[in-house]
């Protein structure tokens, strides 16, 4: 007659063997992906910061980066103050807000709406803002502060027109993505309406802020961007909580208890403010928002919207780009958003290329 195995008292389970062997593979998995998060921030921000001291160095005056330190703590003579402080660190300082504005703004947008497309200038955010901008410019003769305002304000009514559209009893990506494309094109529509009737001049001045452009910014433009991203970064981040439930999709998400319209609402809106505050100082600078959170998702596979990495990698796109802009051609300088559409648009032809072949059965 067989035995049962005999257990010693206080020895533990083959069963509880197991399940602690899972557990330490499971923390020793979330371990390598947290090391390999913080390296990739960590290098992105490395990045980040030679880029903008090789911006605040070169130009037609190069400066050694040791005399660029030294004028950023108050040394230096006039001339390399007035070049640094007053021509360089505004660009420099706006390049690195403006790109961390639409990466973090793509990367809500594309993880909420689980759809690569979904960017703020595909799916009219930024169309918005430029019909607003270019009407308040060109008919009405608004500038400076009150010209941002109203970019700010066509990216939120824009958004807001956009959401109501595709609301279905709930938002589905694809279908407030193809909204989207349809309202920016209607947008765009009256954005070239408004630029036909205006003056040659003017409509030239206007084409040039909706390239988006670096050039000839200041400080007048850092502060407002400054301050509208010291409230709008945080309240991303507390918004980003309803992020991870929201992945699963609507029906999971609501049996973990989450909110799912109020989360989504709460994303979209944070996201739409991010790209109108960049676009009300910068104009709207095409395809950072589309491509840096792919990059992001790439360095850190696993890790979902991967927000800080998006954020940071915007940032070091619109320094390279608008880097490029100014140097690539002598005694030209090429607004940033024609050097990040370079970037933005073979990659999205990519995308639609592999959209098609997957969805042909290729």
């Amino acid at each position: 007659m067989s035995r049962a195995p005999v257990v010693a008292k206080g020895a533990p389970s083959a069963d509880q063997e197991r399940l602690a062997d899972a557990v330490r593979q499971v923390s020793a998995v979330r371990g390598r992906g947290l090391r390999r998060s913080l390296l990739v921030g960590a290098g992105l921000l490395a990045a980040a910061l030679v880029m903008f001291g090789v911006s605040l160095s070169y130009g037609d005056m190069v400066m050694p980066i040791g005399k660029v330190v030294a004028t950023l703590f108050g040394g230096g003579d006039g001339g390399s103050q007035f070049v640094v402080l007053e021509l360089r660190l505004p660009r420099a300082l706006l390049a690195v807000l403006v790109g961390t504005a639409f990466g973090l703004s793509g990367a809500v947008f594309q993880t909420v709406l689980r759809n690569p497309l979904a960017s703020p200038d595909l799916i009219g955010i930024s169309a918005g803002a430029s019909a607003v901008a270019v009407t308040a410019a060109l008919l009405f003769q608004v500038s400076g502060l009150a010209l941002s305002a109203s970019a700010l304000t066509g990216s939120l009514v824009a958004g807001a027109a956009i959401y109501l559209l595709a609301w279905r009893q709930g938002i589905a990506g694809q279908r407030l993505v193809l909204v989207g494309i349809g309202v920016g094109m209607g947008l765009s529509s009256i954005v070239w309406y408004v630029m036909a009737r205006s003056e040659v001049t003017d409509a030239q001045e206007a084409f040039r802020w909706l390239a988006g452009s670096l050039n000839g910014l200041s400080w007048s433009q850092v502060w407002p961007l400054l301050i509208a991203l010291a409230v709008l970064v945080p309240l991303t981040v507390l918004a980003a909580h309803a992020l991870r439930p929201l992945q699963l999709g609507d029906d999971a998400a609501a049996g973990l208890g989450a909110k799912v319209e109020s989360g989504r609402l709460a994303l979209l809106a944070c996201a739409t403010a991010l790209a109108g505050v960049a676009t009300a100082a910068a104009g709207p600078v095409g395809f950072v928002a589309f491509v840096a959170a792919p990059i992001a998702r790439r360095l850190v596979p696993g890790r979902g919207a991967a927000l800080p990495q998006a954020a940071l990698t915007g940032a070091l796109i619109v320094l390279v780009a608008d880097f490029a802009a100014q140097h690539a051609l002598p005694s030209v300088q090429l607004p940033v958003g024609v050097v990040t559409s370079i970037i933005g648009a073979p990659y999205l032809l990519l995308l639609l290329a592999r959209a098609n072949r997957v969805g042909s059965g290729g």
